[in-house]
C-alpha cells in the first residue's frame, strides 16, 4: 500500500468570491479557512496549501449576529506594562473594515509559515470593486 503526496502545483487553482454582506461573519470565516487549507478537496495534504484564492467584497458591511455589533472587542497587547488595548468593533469597522474578516480567518488557520502563506491567498475589499475580474472568481451563495 502506498501513500500519495499531492503537491499544490498538481491541483487546479480556483478563485472564489464571497459577499460579506450576505454571510454571517463567523460562518463565512470558518468556510474560508477550510477552503484555504484545502480540506474541502479529496486531495487534502496537511503540508501543502489548498491552492484556492478567496476574494471577499463588502467587508465594511459584514453581518454579525446577536449583540456582537455592540459587545465585540478586539484586544491586543502593546508590549509595555499595562499595555492591553481593547477596541470596539464599531471603531475597527470605521478605520479598517478589512481587518474584521482578515483577523477572523487568520485566527482559524494554522499558526506557522504555511498558515501565513494560506492567508496571502485571501483578498479583502471594503466595496464591490476588486481587481481580480480576469481570474473569473465563482460566487459562493449564502450558506
Amino acid at each position: 500500500m502506498t501513500t500519495t503526496h499531492v503537491r499544490a502545483a498538481d491541483t487546479e487553482e480556483r478563485w472564489l468570491l464571497y459577499d460579506a454582506s450576505e454571510h454571517n461573519l463567523g460562518r463565512m470565516a470558518a468556510q474560508i479557512a477550510t477552503r484555504l487549507m484545502g480540506k474541502d478537496r479529496p486531495t487534502y495534504t496537511p503540508s501543502e496549501p489548498g491552492n484556492t484564492h478567496v476574494v471577499v467584497i463588502h467587508s465594511a458591511t459584514a453581518k454579525l449576529s446577536g449583540k456582537d455589533n455592540d459587545a465585540k472587542l478586539y484586544k491586543h497587547y502593546t508590549g509595555y506594562p499595562d499595555g492591553l488595548r481593547e477596541v470596539q468593533i464599531g471603531k475597527v469597522r470605521e478605520r479598517r473594515p478589512n481587518d474584521i474578516i482578515t483577523l477572523a480567518v487568520r485566527r482559524m488557520l494554522p499558526k506557522n509559515r504555511l498558515g501565513h502563506r494560506m492567508l496571502s491567498s485571501l483578498k479583502v475589499y471594503p466595496g464591490a470593486d476588486h481587481p481580480h475580474g480576469a481570474q473569473k472568481p465563482v460566487k459562493v451563495e449564502t450558506l
